[in-house]
């Protein structure tokens, strides 16, 4: 998994529009996060005009944990004009670099293909009362 460094304050490079980075590389041999831990992280994150969380409302694409740690998400969100596209990334990005054992986190936010309330998890239906 090849990933930017994260960003720090004398790096003037902005990042690249749709991708969030945070954490630092693991010492060797350190545990790396498991799935469920991530995912726990993710549903912290919560999408602010909807009182879903994003893990559970399906924009979360695909999130792969390296063995050294370093964990990668593709997202997306329920409309290009969302207000938050610009934000959002980087609380997701924020929340999974805080998880234990968790490395560099690259997030990269897409629109293909694009979110459909079909990706939604039963857990939303209900609180959307969407059956």
């Amino acid at each position: 998994m090849t990933m930017r460094p994260p960003m720090y304050a004398m790096d003037p490079t902005p990042p690249e529009e749709g991708l969030a980075y945070a954490g630092k590389p693991l010492p060797p041999g350190t545990e790396p996060a498991t799935q469920d831990m991530v995912i726990d992280a993710v549903r912290s994150v919560y999408d602010p005009e909807i009182p879903v969380n994003i893990y559970d409302l399906g924009l979360i694409y695909e999130m792969v944990i390296a063995p050294n740690g370093d964990v990668k998400v593709l997202m997306t969100l329920t409309a290009p004009a969302c207000p938050v596209a610009g934000e959002m990334p980087i609380q997701v990005a924020d929340a999974v670099a805080a998880v234990e054992g968790v490395g560099e986190v690259e997030v990269e936010l897409t629109w293909d293909p694009p979110w459909t309330p079909d990706r939604m998890t039963e857990v939303a239906r209900v609180a959307l009362d969407m059956f």
